[in-house]
């Protein structure tokens, strides 16, 4: 908060609170001597009287007021004033969170020394993942882990990168580069029509065949390197399989297409340094008994 904004809730409250304290102790009346007062005014035949208040609800605003005064001056609320007790939310929370962290690392450093096949039937275990995946890895997965356009489904058994135990694990503490080139300088809008009919006649899509026959040409002079021979991809490179009518970003004619003229960047951040090891292995073992 900058210093401007700091003195004027300063200002802004100070004042506040002095007004009011004012406006309670200039309406203070002592009781009437003799009889009710009244203001003069009657309004439908009720009159109007004008009695002080009850010493016990004038003490009670009093109270309140030195609460308001002693609270403001222990935690921050005036500006950039720290209190002095030195109470921030952020230090809360990390208090907090260090205590459950101690809470519960016992148990998961007793999960961490299992294998991941293993630990994967665990209910215990799967609980515990599904709620860490929902907190870290829904937003871009889902919450039923079946992704959307551009994120993977986790719950089928097709694998960029390998659906091993140690593979997943891999892919969620050191994050994913997929890196598809974009094809259309090379190729040209022919060459891109012809690739995409080939591809998708991989799929047992109909297509015509004399783009599909000069397609295949290209594509084994420009794809296989990555996909295969056969176009079945290739984990080690994030290659995805082209034959089995699974697709990332769509399986459209324009959107293979797309695919192929522009290229594709796919990133799965790295998760190592916000979750340890252990919310890993737990997370790595929910991912897997998804598929299995």
């Amino acid at each position: 908060m900058t210093s401007f904004w700091s003195g004027w809730i300063i200002i802004l409250t100070t004042l506040t609170i002095i007004g009011i304290s004012w406006i309670l102790v200039a309406n203070r009346k002592g009781q009437a001597k003799s009889g009710d007062q009244t203001t003069g005014h009657v309004y439908d035949g009720i009159e109007e009287f004008d009695n002080p208040l009850p010493a016990w609800w004038f003490y009670m605003f009093i109270a309140t007021i030195v609460w308001g005064v002693a609270y403001l001056l222990a935690y921050p609320g005036m500006g950039n004033y720290p209190g002095l007790l030195g109470w921030t939310q952020i230090g809360q929370h990390d208090a907090e969170v260090a205590r459950a962290e101690l809470k519960y690392q016992e148990m998961r450093d007793k999960y961490l020394a299992l294998p991941i096949a293993e630990i994967a039937t665990d209910p215990v275990v799967r609980k515990m993942g599904q709620r860490l995946f929902r907190n870290n890895c829904a937003q871009c997965h889902g919450s039923d882990a079946k992704g959307t356009q551009g994120f993977p489904n986790l719950a089928d058994n097709d694998w960029i990168f390998s659906g091993a135990p140690n593979a997943i694990k891999s892919t969620i503490s050191d994050g994913r580069q997929a890196t598809m080139p974009a094809w259309s300088a090379i190729l040209g809008d022919q060459g891109v029509a012809e690739t995409t009919a080939y591809i998708l006649s991989l799929n047992g899509r109909t297509t015509d065949e004399s783009l599909s026959d000069a397609g295949k040409k290209r594509f084994q002079t420009y794809c296989i390197a990555c996909h295969g021979v056969d176009g079945t991809g290739n984990p080690m490179l994030g290659a995805p399989n082209l034959t089995n009518g699974i697709w990332l970003y769509g399986g459209t004619q324009s959107q293979v297409a797309q695919s192929i003229s522009d290229g594709r960047n796919g990133v799965m951040p790295a998760h190592k340094e916000m979750l340890g090891e252990d919310k890993i292995h737990i997370i790595a073992a929910y991912v897997y008994s998804l598929s299995h």
